[in-house]
């Protein structure tokens, strides 16, 4: 999870995600892994990014221990898609507090900070 730590930010998560272009990369699907990380996950802010990207289909919330243990695997292959398999290619990060942008390249963000900023 990537957050701005510019000096004397004190509100820089989540990251809001500005999408010029994205990726889908194909993952082999892993129920036990994707069981194991959800507790992990700030849910609010995978939801709020995956929108930016363009899949509405997460709930917005989770009744979490009735999902994953749903024998279907519908929520589980959401949640994955949304985790593992949509990339942001080009774009930018942007520090919800000072507004300020990393942009992305090539799927690498520039998390640099200027001089002052340290």
């Amino acid at each position: 999870m990537l957050f701005c730590n510019i000096k004397g930010v004190t509100n820089g998560f989540p990251l809001r995600i500005e999408m010029e272009k994205f990726v889908v990369k194909e993952v082999e699907f892993n129920a036990d892994f994707l069981r194991n990380v959800f507790p992990k996950i700030e849910w609010k802010a995978l939801v709020d990014a995956a929108q930016s990207m363009g899949y509405a289909e997460l709930p917005k919330d989770t009744e979490w221990p009735t999902m994953l243990l749903d024998d279907s695997n519908e929520f589980l292959k959401k949640f994955q898609h949304a985790l593992l398999e949509l990339h942001l290619e080009e774009g930018a990060l942007i520090c919800p507090e000072t507004g300020r942008r990393f942009p992305v390249n090539k799927g690498i963000p520039n998390m640099l900070l200027h001089e002052d900023e340290v």
